[in-house]
């Protein structure tokens, strides 16, 4: 092969955020942006000559090119097999499933996860490690490093390859197999679940369901898994055809986009179960006939009946949640005498949780959940487990989480997201907030005393790495919190996310309207942020 060495110059914004580099189609299009990045990656790795990468993405425009590219580079580089899911698709849990079980030496995953797709809109790309999960802080600080002084790349003289046809070819010693995207996945959830039992509950039709893929990665999988192998009909799983650009769609698996399945939901003609993932299928959101079941207590609920699940049947090492995650799953976890792990934002903070077995299950608030089967959050394991939970208990969604709040109370709930908040003024509410921190413990606001205020800092009990500046944390004597965020998910701006929660014990007041019952608390969140002071909007952009 004719390997050539290209001169170039770096890029001052390649630093990767919650889970990989995001930013908008045309930045990754300009001379040596994508190349750069991936260099700076290879030249922070070691000992990966002649070793297997992974390769795949969620199908947003720019994939199929930017995967060509890559491809150039890590054969230059010197990798010596490249596993890349047919047409370049691969779901993100899918890809940490395939780095796992044919022990390759890592990954690229090119998405943009819950973010818009089309030539105006967003694309991404992140690396994952041996063990599937998303690199480290450390590595991901080293790609970023690097990628400051970086003044050239490898790649090499060859035509493209053909990414549509299974199989196994050589190119100059280079081994390429290109797989079926679905299968490796499929086999790993019939391993986890009770397939004859959710199959014989569909046919029953005692199941009844409806799968928004929204025109994202998870429709070859959901039509595989819940049509082709439980026996659904076909029209349960809708927007199934991947698109480069989501159908114009925002593929974010929430009540405000995915909209055509919280009507059908909330209508008269409702199916038993409602569910849709997002962009790379590593999200989910959960829904029953007249009811949306919060990320939060949705955790919360399938670690408290884990052990109904064939592959959990002998209970939970513990659990985790992301801090600004409700509180319900720490109530489980004292119930049932497990360990509870508070994490910062960021799949990759559970990893090393759950390499060491301290955890099983774990998941954030924004619409993610997991467990030990791979080392990514997993819309459609999610789903399946809902469907598992609902066959075995032989009860409707609203019975599980009723009966769950009876058991444990119901920590109330809300997300609001103050999207494309100019960068400066962003910071400059986090400073104010930051500077009230000593003297908000012991004030009263209403019925709300301050029990403690901080910034969260988390110390990894695994290899004690230290992570500072994860969320600004107000606490009450009552329980409830207000959390304060600046999110790394976004390509422009940065997204404010204040998260607002209160407990309830009493089960005569579980119905009421979150956004009614937290009322109090979301003012006094404005009145301590200042965000409609500062930017002039009137309310957030998106209410979870």
């Amino acid at each position: 092969m004719q390997i050539e060495t290209i001169t170039t110059h770096p890029y001052n914004d390649q630093n990767p955020g919650t889970s990989g580099l995001r930013k908008k189609v045309k930045v990754f299009q300009q001379p040596g942006y994508l190349e750069n990045f991936v260099q700076s990656i290879f030249d922070s790795l070691e000992d990966f000559a002649g070793k297997t990468l992974v390769l795949g993405g969620d199908g947003r425009y720019f994939n199929r090119a930017a995967i060509q590219i890559i491809i150039k580079i890590a054969t230059a580089n010197g990798f010596g097999e490249l596993i890349i899911g047919q047409g370049g698709l691969l779901s993100t849990p899918a890809a940490s499933h395939i780095i796992r079980k044919y022990q390759a030496f890592g990954g690229l995953i090119l998405s943009a996860s819950h973010n818009p797709g089309g030539p105006d809109e967003d694309f991404g790309i992140k690396y994952n490690v041996g063990n599937g999960g998303p690199a480290p802080e450390k590595d991901t600080l080293a790609f970023y490093q690097r990628s400051q002084s970086i003044n050239s790349y490898k790649t090499i003289i060859a035509d493209d390859v053909d990414l549509d046809n299974l199989g196994t070819r050589q190119i100059d010693g280079l081994k390429i197999t290109i797989i079926d995207p679905v299968s490796d996945y499929a086999e790993l959830m019939q391993s986890i679940f009770d397939f004859p039992l959710l199959k014989q509950s569909i046919s029953s039709k005692y199941i009844t369901l409806l799968f928004d893929a929204m025109h994202a990665i998870t429709g070859p999988y959901a039509k595989r898994i819940l049509v082709d192998m439980l026996g659904a009909p076909a029209e349960s799983v809708i927007n199934a055809e991947p698109l480069e650009d989501f159908g114009g769609h925002h593929p974010d698996p929430n009540l405000a986009h995915a909209h055509e399945l919280a009507e059908i939901m909330f209508s008269d003609h409702a199916p038993t179960f409602g569910a849709a993932s997002d962009g790379d299928g590593d999200r989910n959101m959960i829904t029953g006939c007249q009811i949306f079941v919060t990320p939060s207590d949705s955790l919360a609920i399938m670690a408290a009946n884990a052990q109904l699940i064939p592959a959990y049947a002998n209970g939970l090492s513990g659990v985790a949640r992301s801090m600004p995650t409700s509180q319900a799953v720490d109530r489980v976890a004292a119930s049932y005498n497990i360990p509870c792990f508070e994490t910062p934002t960021g799949w990759k903070f559970f990893g090393n949780l759950l390499d060491a077995g301290k955890i099983t299950l774990c998941g954030e608030e924004s619409f993610g959940t997991g467990s030990d089967h791979v080392r990514e959050k997993d819309g459609l394991w999610a789903v399946l487990f809902w469907l598992n939970l609902i066959a075995r208990k032989r009860q409707p969604v609203a019975d599980i989480v009723h009966g769950h709040w009876q058991k444990f109370g119901r920590d109330i709930y809300c997300r609001h997201d103050y999207e494309a908040v100019e960068t400066p003024i962003a910071n400059a509410i986090v400073e104010h907030l930051r500077s009230q921190l000593p003297t908000l413990p012991n004030q009263t606001f209403g019925e709300y005393t301050v029990k403690f205020a901080d910034e969260f800092c988390y110390e990894d009990s695994v290899d004690g790495s230290i992570s500072r500046n994860q969320g600004i944390r107000i606490g009450f004597t009552n329980g409830s919190r207000i959390v304060f965020r600046l999110s790394g998910t976004g390509t422009v701006g940065a997204t404010l996310r204040i998260y607002i929660e209160r407990f309830e014990p009493d089960s005569n007041r579980h119905n009421q309207d979150a956004q009614e019952a937290l009322a109090e608390l979301i003012v006094l969140a404005e009145q301590l942020c200042e965000v409609k002071k500062r930017t002039g909007r009137t309310g957030p952009d998106v209410i979870t």
